[in-house]
């Protein structure tokens, strides 16, 4: 009992000790966007006494480290309430961290909305499908608060359009996505590839895409891609471009 009271004491004192250097970085944390995660009581509930000390005096990113290991072994177990409440706990405490916002969104809905489809033993399909749908939301709800902390990182955009594209099946969305991962400066080159190839699937919204794919056609071979050249030559057909004027000379036949 007094091994931990002094335990307490020296983190408390600790914690005094960098307390006028937190203040100092409170005004950059917000240029740095560390919005919407915050050490409150909702975290301290899921955190022992002395690791929210711990975090308060200045060790976040060693408790959250520790908690990333017991998120792995409730992964092992399918809890998945339990993955996301220490996913949660993890990015309050490091909210610029991408990996954690992206470990639970990516837990969230591959993994737990996997599971809810097929446990047998819920019988019927369509609570299945609701329970794997309430998965989903939970896996892009990850991502958004990842965004509101990180706008600067593609990464996160990145991902979250590839659940509305292969998740909710929302081009329109998983296009709007992709084209803010475009426009961040840590952006993977084949990023602004895929709005266009989403803008092309979404209803009303034919002739932009045509126009944009065409520009990417006419950037160079490097972009003649198949997925582009089977797209191009889709839109070419459905509208009804003159045969001269076609960048596909025959419908595409690539996969």
């Amino acid at each position: 009992m007094r091994a931990r009271l002094l335990g307490v004491a020296i983190l408390l004192g600790f914690g005094a000790l960098r307390l006028p250097f937190e203040l100092s970085l409170e005004k950059q944390q917000r240029a740095l966007h560390y919005h919407g995660a915050k050490l409150d009581m909702s975290v301290r509930q899921q955190l022992t006494q002395m690791s929210f000390v711990a975090a308060l005096s200045g060790f976040r990113s060693i408790v959250a480290s520790v908690l990333a290991l017991e998120a792995h072994t409730a992964w092992q177990r399918t809890d998945w309430g339990a993955v996301k409440v220490i996913y949660d706990t993890i990015c309050a405490m490091t909210p610029r961290n991408i990996q954690a916002w992206d470990m639970g969104g990516w837990h969230m809905a591959y993994n737990a909305s996997v599971s809810a489809r097929e446990d047998s033993r819920t019988e019927r399909l369509a609570l299945r499908l609701r329970a794997e749908r309430e998965y989903f939301k939970l896996g892009e709800d990850f991502y958004l608060r990842g965004i509101q902390n990180n706008p600067d990182r593609s990464m996160l955009y990145e991902r979250l359009a590839t659940i509305y594209r292969d998740k909710f099946k929302d081009p329109l969305k998983a296009s709007e996505y992709f084209g803010l991962a475009a426009q961040q400066p840590d952006a993977m080159q084949y990023v602004h590839r895929f709005t266009v190839y989403e803008l092309a699937k979404v209803p009303g919204r034919e002739q932009e895409a045509y126009q944009r794919l065409r520009a990417l056609y006419d950037k160079g071979e490097e972009e003649h891609l198949p997925t582009l050249l089977r797209l191009l030559g889709e839109l070419e057909e459905k509208l009804n471009i003159p045969r001269d004027e076609r960048r596909i000379r025959e419908p595409s036949q690539h996969p």
